[in-house]
């Protein structure tokens, strides 16, 4: 089952057992942002993209899946 990709990044972090603070200095990304990454306020830039999944070492793919097609 597809997830949203703000339900598939908060479900990535906590099984990583990553706080978001840790995720903020793997990511150079503010704590405050990936809260709303997290909470599909916002979407991430590609290039934040690819950082998130490195961070969380998964393929971009997997984040992408998450994203509607428009």
């Amino acid at each position: 089952m597809k997830q949203n990709l703000h339900t598939q990044l908060g479900l990535l972090r906590k099984e990583r057992n990553l706080t978001l603070d840790e995720l903020s200095l793997k990511t150079r990304v503010g704590v405050e942002k990936l809260a709303h990454y997290e909470s599909g306020e916002e979407i991430p830039s590609e290039q934040t993209l690819l950082k998130l999944s490195n961070a969380l070492e998964v393929p971009v793919s997997n984040l992408l899946d998450g994203l509607e097609k428009k």
